[in-house]
This record gives C-alpha cells, sequence and structure tokens, in this order.
C-alpha cells in the first residue's frame, strides 16, 4: 500500500501540527494467492487482451501482479514499501486497489489519485473499503477515519462519495463497476464501450471452418441483432472466408435462410437494447452519435429514423420511470419475476425478460452505487425507487435457497447498504423458485411440481411464518414432511 506521495512541502508540513503519529499503512498489504476482486472485476469488464500493459499502483505484496503474469499480461507494480524498486510507467491500466482507504489526510488521498491517474493510457481502476464494513474495522474514530489498533488508518467511502472523488480529480465521467469499485476512462469512445457491453455483450459468432459455416454464423448474427452484420464487426476468421463474395450476394443468402420470426424478435430486442443505452448514457452526458461503439451506431441506423429521433425515445423511457403507476404496471404485466406488495423479484438469467423501463430501473441503480458481482434475485421497489441484489448461491441446487447477503441502494438519496447472513443461524430463504424466472426457464417444470407438491401437504398456509430456516422446518415437521432434493417426501415416522 501507498506510504508516501511527493507533496508540496507546506502540504506536508502542515498536517503534522495536527497528527502525532504516523500510520503504518504498510501493514494494511496482505499477501493473495489469486486475484482480488478488483483485479478479476477489471480482467473481465475491461477485455484485458494477451499483452495489455498494466500498473499496479500501491501493489502492497505484489499478488495481483503475480496473478496478472500468469494471464499473459505486461504488468509493473510499485509500491514504496514492498516493492520500492519496482517499474512506474505509463499503463493502458491502472490499478489503485485499496490504497486511497488507508491514507489518512485527505488531500494525500487526491494526490495519491491524480499520480495514478496520470500513469493512465486508458482505464484507472480504483478500489476502496465501503462504510458498511465498519463492524469488521476494530478501532476509535480519528478525523475521517478510523485509527485501529495496529497503527493503521481506514477511511471509509459512501459507494457514491468513491464516484464522485474519482471523477472530481480525474475530471472525467466515471462508472461504478460494483460496490467500492470505479472505472474511469481517458476516452469517451472506451467508456461508452464498456457501457455498450453491459447493457448488451458482444455478439457471439459459430465458429467457422469453411464458406458454408461462415455464412451460417452471418445467418445466427442476424437472427440475433435482427440486422445483417457489417464488415467491422465481423471477426477475423469470419470475414476471411467471406472475402470472395459479394455483400449483395451474402445478403440474398442469409435472408433466404435466417428465420423470419427470430430476425423480426431480435430486431425488436436490439431495439429496445439501443433505448436502454442512450437512456443510460445520458446520466453522464450524452455525447454525438459518432462517439458511440459501431454496433449501436449501426442498430440506431437500422432500427429508427435518426440519432435524435432514438434519443427522444429514450428521454421518454426515462420519464416513465419516474411514473409510480406506469412502473407498477410494468411489474403487473412483465413475463418474468415475482410481484409482492412492495416490489418485483427477478432472477439474474430473467433479467433481460422484464420489461425495458425496468431494466432501466436495475441499471440506474447500478451506476448509482455499482452491481455486486455475486447475486442471484434482483428486487425492484415499486413503492419508492430502491433496488437490491440478494445472493442465493445454493439457488439452482437447493430447493430452498437461504439469503447469503443482500446490496441495496435507495435511489431518492442514495444511499446503499450491506447485510451478510453468513453468521446468522437462521437465515431467510425462497420459496416457489419457479415464480422468480421466466415461464421457459428449462427449471420451471420442476420447481413448479414441487411447489404444487408443497401447497397440497399444507406447507403455505401459514406463509408468514415460514421465510426463514426455523420456521420452514417447523412447517415440515407439522405436515409430516421433508425434503429430497427438489421431491417433497412424507417424514420418517410421521
Amino acid at each position: 500500500m501507498l506510504l508516501y506521495v511527493d507533496l508540496p512541502l507546506d502540504s506536508r508540513e502542515a498536517p503534522m501540527t495536527l497528527q502525532p503519529w504516523s500510520s503504518h499503512r504498510h501493514r494494511t498489504a496482505i499477501g493473495r494467492v489469486g486475484l482480488s476482486a478488483p483485479a478479476r472485476q477489471a480482467v473481465l469488464d475491461l477485455q484485458m487482451a494477451d499483452g495489455a500493459q498494466v500498473l499496479d499502483y500501491g501493489c502492497g505484496r505484489g499478488g495481483d501482479v503475480r496473478a496478472l503474469e500468469h494471464l499473459g499480461l505486461d504488468v509493473s507494480g510499485w509500491d514504496p514499501v514492498h516493492r520500492p524498486n519496482g517499474e512506474l510507467r505509463p499503463s493502458d491500466i491502472v490499478l489503485l486497489t485499496y490504497v486511497l482507504n488507508v491514507i489518512e489526510r485527505p488531500e494525500e488521498r487526491h494526490a495519491t489519485l491524480a499520480k495514478a491517474w496520470e500513469h493512465t493510457k486508458a482505464a484507472l481502476v480504483v478500489s476502496a473499503r465501503l462504510r458498511w464494513e465498519r463492524n469488521q474495522i476494530k478501532g476509535t474514530e480519528y478525523g475521517d477515519g478510523i485509527l485501529t489498533s495496529r497503527n493503521t488508518f481506514q477511511h471509509l467511502f459512501a459507494a457514491s462519495e468513491l464516484r464522485d472523488f474519482v471523477q472530481d480529480v480525474t475530471g472525467v465521467r466515471c462508472l461504478s463497476a460494483a460496490p467500492g469499485i470505479v472505472y474511469a476512462f481517458r476516452s469517451d469512445e472506451a467508456r461508452l464501450a464498456y457501457l455498450a457491453r453491459q447493457i448488451t455483450p458482444d455478439a457471439t459468432w459459430l465458429a467457422s471452418e469453411d464458406t458454408a459455416s461462415a455464412i451460417a454464423a452471418v445467418v445466427d448474427h442476424l437472427e440475433q441483432r435482427g440486422r445483417l452484420p457489417h464488415l467491422e464487426e465481423m471477426p477475423q476468421p469470419v470475414m476471411g472466408l467471406l472475402r470472395h463474395m459479394r455483400p449483395q450476394e451474402l445478403k440474398r443468402l442469409a435472408e433466404q435462410a435466417a428465420d423470419p420470426l427470430k430476425v423480426e424478435s431480435g430486431a425488436k430486442s436490439s431495439a429496445l437494447d439501443t433505448l436502454l443505452f442512450l437512456a443510460v448514457e445520458l446520466f453522464h452526458g450524452r455525447g454525438p452519435a459518432s462517439s458511440l461503439p459501431v454496433p449501436v451506431q449501426l442498430d440506431i441506423r437500422t432500427f429508427f429514423s435518426s440519432y435524435t429521433e432514438a434519443c427522444k425515445r429514450a428521454d421518454r423511457l426515462l420519464y416513465k420511470l419516474r411514473d409510480d403507476a406506469y412502473v407498477r404496471r410494468a411489474m403487473t404485466g412483465s413475463v418474468a419475476g415475482k410481484f409482492t406488495a412492495t416490489a418485483l423479484y427477478v432472477h439474474r438469467r430473467a433479467v433481460h425478460r422484464i420489461p425495458t423501463v425496468l431494466r432501466l430501473y436495475e441499471q440506474c441503480a447500478s451506476i448509482a452505487a455499482g452491481r455486486p458481482a455475486e447475486w442471484s434475485v434482483v428486487k425492484l421497489r415499486h413503492q419508492g425507487r430502491g433496488a437490491s441484489w440478494l445472493d442465493y448461491p445454493a439457488f439452482d441446487a437447493d430447493p430452498h435457497p437461504c439469503l447469503a447477503s443482500s446490496y441495496s441502494v435507495d435511489l431518492q438519496n442514495l444511499k446503499s447498504s450491506f447485510l451478510s447472513y453468513a453468521d446468522s443461524a437462521n437465515r431467510p430463504l425462497l420459496h416457489r423458485k419457479h415464480e422468480f424466472l421466466a415461464p421457459d426457464d428449462p427449471d420451471v417444470p420442476k420447481y413448479q411440481r414441487l411447489t404444487d407438491a408443497e401447497v397440497r401437504a399444507g406447507l403455505y398456509e401459514e406463509p408468514h411464518l415460514i421465510g426463514n430456516e426455523e420456521g420452514w422446518e417447523r412447517a415440515l415437521v407439522r405436515c409430516g414432511r421433508a425434503m429430497r432434493g427438489h421431491r417433497l417426501i412424507r417424514r420418517p415416522g410421521s
């Protein structure tokens, strides 16, 4: 961890009259076997390719440096205590991992972040501990943080505070990638490309070994996106195999082979995804059409009369998000998810099936506080505005999975909170799992059969008593039932 950053002499000396001690920042550096959570997130999100230059600024004991080298990246690491001779060089990606929170002086936090940004050629990844981690730190309040018994310091950020701080220092629009992880991009093009991937992942292409399979890959793209791919969207193998074909001939063959219903469905999906992207982009200042990723530009050209018209429709979508009655109707009409008196609950793999205004709702929440890496179900409130990402690690394997953690953000005040049930002896659990999924999910019939059996057995007669482990076990005993996988059986001896 960073111990010291060069500051003007007067800024270094002034605080010392108020601070009679010097924190041992190097003690906060921990040994790692694998990648830290921020580094792992960055590898996935920023599509780091072999040979990409990475600088771990304040690398501690170098765990991330070693792990990134193992992935084939060109990595250097620097730390004033653990690696003072490390190479400080401008790099494509710079990691500033859990450094800012151990610096006790606000002006030095600013200077450290500015130094990291100076070395950034493409993207800066900043991570810090958050306020909901306070109960994990033993110590006393000191300044704007906590002084621990090991003579280390921790400043805990609010999720929105970290993003705002990085924006203020770098002078660019930043994105919350996850709770406590913020990305700052040197170019708007890179930022928008990342944002587009979060809404519409890059198209997958079928493997191509000859002309026929390459044409099949183009047909598949047409059915997925509702339009033919342009040359710049095609992978090199596909381009090479189709180089000899005239564009009009390729178009004729692909349109003849494609399923018209799939093409129509793909076009509708792409148009809605484009509106979602443009609506989310407005939060960061919408730029000219030429700044958008090429696939988005092509979608606008294909599915809308103009960029202006697409933006107007996206703005209307944002306006609808403020309408309580409209949001509630969207929730009740959603083909996926469980609607309750207070919220809509949707499984992760069904989110793309909910109405676009609700997908925008979830995206706005993730912009405000970052979406956690581990989650199974998202809860969208229709009374007020707020979202929670709930983690049920055993959702697929356990007939009644228990809640491991919940990360929530209130969109009215942007406050976030985290609850862990790891140490709870009576965790909340789920019933009626099929209701959280889309109707055509392959697991729905199995989950539905279990629910029907539980209803017939009388297990849901007192729903307010079965929301946790102990209450559910009492209901099973009362009804003389037990679980065997996703089957309800008679309890032995009942």
